[in-house]
């Protein structure tokens, strides 16, 4: 059980926590809106190929919102280890409207050419760079504003307000496939959605744990005739075990995404012969009951300690994971791979949710920098490699291919979760900064 602590929110924390809520909330959907809907809108945007060709483009649309996240984690984390918290989340709802308005009015691959395909690419661009620094902005204000075990359940509400959006997304596409609905409707709401979300986000605090730690700061260094605008970082020791640890753990929801709605997606095409509008229908199954999942463990990290959920996560996930090829192969019915699906999204461990005692570990002067430049290429590599790896090792060795990617995620996440075991929080160290200062 947790340790007794603060055991009800402030009138303030739940404005934080609900303002923090809509707007990833938005976020998510906006993100995910394209990655639900590209059955649809890959044929519009890219030019027709062949099936094998078809799923590279697919990757490449899907993955193209993750590859220069590290660049933005660079960019979001020095704004929000020097400005502060409250302005990342604020410039990254703007930019994900803005992408949405690009994409709403955007001609097609029949009006453009393959101009239409780089635009579209660099919108997924530039929303990937836009969530990451929502995701990290989100938890890490929550998570400096509040104390546990109320800290753990407000955190990863912010987990449980992505999924809302994914899975409205879904909803969405499925509406808009289904009714025959002009899909630039979707983001044109997007957009508008996500405009109000930012507007609103202005009127949050800084957080008081970074606020604090600027301060000392900047009274020590003019105690020493030290500008007080110095660049601090390097007065924060950062254990590179815990890097390597947070790393492993955040490489696996790339992975089951990947898994359960891109390759069974297309398993449910190929397979089984279903439409674009009944492939979104089954994954909107798969995303509502994997949002009710993370409500229940969000309810449930305010009573466990994370890491003990997260132990029980990967001991189920462990026992079944090599037969995961004989699921594959057994599933003769689109019933019986929506079992599949639900096994994934519901059992697979990820760093859900515990990312909250995971930022603590991390010294509060550069812990933006550090935990999202560590998320961003995490999430860059795993979703890469997820995505053309399932391509390239299926068509190869079949669904065992999948456990050439999984078993090594296994191991990593099983190191990673030791690591966090038996390691304390590394907040602000006055020691460390007298001794450097002298």
């Amino acid at each position: 059980m947790i340790v007794e602590g603060q055991r009800s929110l402030t009138k303030e924390q739940k404005q934080a926590v609900g303002l923090l809520s809509i707007g990833t909330m938005l976020e998510y959907f906006d993100l995910m809106l394209y990655v639900h809907m590209a059955v649809l809108l890959n044929e519009l945007f890219f030019p027709k190929t062949d099936p094998f060709t078809a799923s590279l483009l697919s990757a490449l649309a899907f993955c193209s919102s993750y590859i220069l996240r590290p660049f933005a984690a660079l960019i979001f984390g020095y704004i929000g280890d020097n400005i502060g918290r409250k302005a990342t989340v604020v410039i990254t709802t703007f930019l994900m409207s803005f992408s949405c308005i690009v994409m709403a009015n955007l001609p097609t691959y029949s009006q453009i050419g393959i101009t239409a395909a780089w635009i579209v690419t660099l919108c997924r661009i530039i929303q990937g760079m836009s969530s990451m620094g929502e995701v990290v902005g989100a938890e890490l204000y929550l998570t400096e504003m509040i104390k546990p075990p109320l800290r753990y359940s407000a955190v990863s509400s912010m987990t449980v307000a992505a999924t809302v959006g994914v899975t409205v997304a879904l909803g969405v596409a499925f509406v808009v496939t289904s009714f025959g609905i002009n899909w630039r409707m979707a983001f044109w709401f997007g957009a508008a959605i996500a405009l109000i979300g930012s507007i609103a986000r202005t009127s949050l605090r800084e957080t008081a744990e970074f606020v604090d730690a600027k301060k000392r700061i900047s009274d020590m260094l003019k105690a020493v005739n030290l500008p007080p605008d110095k660049n601090v970082a390097y007065f924060q020791k950062i254990n590179k075990r815990h890097v390597i640890a947070y790393f492993l753990i955040e490489c696996t929801g790339p992975l089951w995404f990947c898994i359960a709605y891109i390759y069974c997606g297309n398993l449910l095409k190929t397979k089984f012969g279903f439409t674009p509008e009944e492939v979104i229908s089954q994954n909107f199954i798969v995303g509502s009951v994997e949002l009710l999942s993370a409500i229940f463990l969000m309810l449930l990290v305010s009573r466990i300690h994370p890491l003990k959920i997260l132990a029980v996560r990967i001991t189920i996930f462990a026992m079944f994971a090599l037969f995961i090829p004989t699921m594959l192969d057994s599933a003769t019915t689109p019933f019986e791979l929506l079992m599949f699906q639900l096994f994934i999204a519901v059992i697979a461990p990820t760093g859900f949710p515990a990312r909250a005692l995971f930022f603590i570990r991390f010294p509060v002067l550069n812990r933006f920098t550090c935990t999202s430049l560590v998320f961003a290429i995490s999430r860059a590599c795993m979703y890469v490699v997820s995505s053309f790896g399932l391509v390239f090792l299926t068509n190869k060795y079949g669904h065992t291919g999948i456990l050439i990617l999984v078993v090594p995620i296994i191991i990593g996440y099983i190191y990673g979760i030791i690591s966090f075991k038996d390691s304390n929080s590394s907040g602000f160290n006055l020691e460390l900064v007298k001794e450097k200062l002298g």
